[in-house]
């Protein structure tokens, strides 16, 4: 656990553990919820199809593919939950590759219509 008082900046640094220098990592949805088990019921977005969703968020340059760093501000579930799970989804993909997921950044997702 990392505990922290509200309001100040939880800083957070994702790192790939390969010695392929051709890939790099790339934060896609960062979720948190009071339930560990639960990241579906009671959530907040911080960053959701890369799409940013909470305005304290901010990326933090890095020189390496191999890391993604950024922060956001420490809340808690409407005063009633004191413990804040994080759970975060990145996509690892070829350095360079201008068509991978890592480069489109925000992307909103349609839903698709379920036929009978």
């Amino acid at each position: 656990p990392y505990y922290i008082d509200l309001n100040q900046n939880v800083y957070v640094q994702a790192s790939l553990h390969n010695s392929d220098q051709n890939l790099t990592i790339f934060v896609d949805t960062c979720v948190a919820s009071p339930d560990p088990r639960d990241f579906n019921t009671l959530t907040y977005d911080i960053i959701r199809n890369g799409c940013v969703r909470d305005s304290s968020y901010a990326t933090y340059y890095s020189p390496y593919g191999h890391f993604a760093r950024f922060k956001f501000n420490a809340f808690e579930f409407i005063s009633r939950h004191t413990l804040v799970y994080l759970q975060c989804e990145l996509v690892v993909c070829r350095l360079g590759d201008y068509s991978s997921r890592c480069y489109r950044g925000c992307t909103s997702r349609s839903k698709r219509e379920t036929s009978s």
